[in-house]
């Protein structure tokens, strides 16, 4: 299989890499019993994606695809980070062999995943009149 250069440099080099305590949403896709899994947090801050990071377990194609996605959200807004399709991820990395073309699925499903994890710590509690003020 032959990689470009921006996959081979996110996959040597991949940027975000960590966990988020007490992150502001958590997205989780995959199998982590048998096959590729991605852990993706997020820190929001005035509607934008003020930090994330995740953490990987996968092939060089799936590091890379977490990698430039990662970049490509990083100080966006929720409603660009929204926007997201696996096309843009393989588009940034120059494209991916056909049978890795999965990989971009779990970069871009990881991210929306956290992304609506957010939206729904955000609901306020209509019964619980006093969260509507904790804000």
């Amino acid at each position: 299989m032959q990689y470009s250069e921006k996959v081979l440099d996110h996959a040597r080099n991949p940027r975000h890499v960590g966990f988020i305590e007490d992150a502001d949403g958590v997205g989780m896709v995959g199998d982590p019993s048998c096959g590729d899994f991605v852990v993706m947090t997020i820190r929001v801050q005035d509607g934008r994606i003020a930090d994330i990071q995740y953490q990987i377990r996968g092939c060089g194609a799936a590091i890379a695809t977490c990698s430039v996605t990662a970049e490509l959200v990083y100080g966006q807004s929720l409603e660009t980070a929204d926007l997201l399709t696996d096309e843009d991820v393989v588009q940034a990395l120059d494209g991916l062999p056909e049978p890795k073309l999965h990989c971009s699925n779990l970069a871009a499903s990881a991210l929306h995943a956290a992304l609506e994890d957010y939206r729904q710590r955000r609901k306020a509690d209509l019964h619980d009149w006093r969260s509507l003020y904790a804000r």
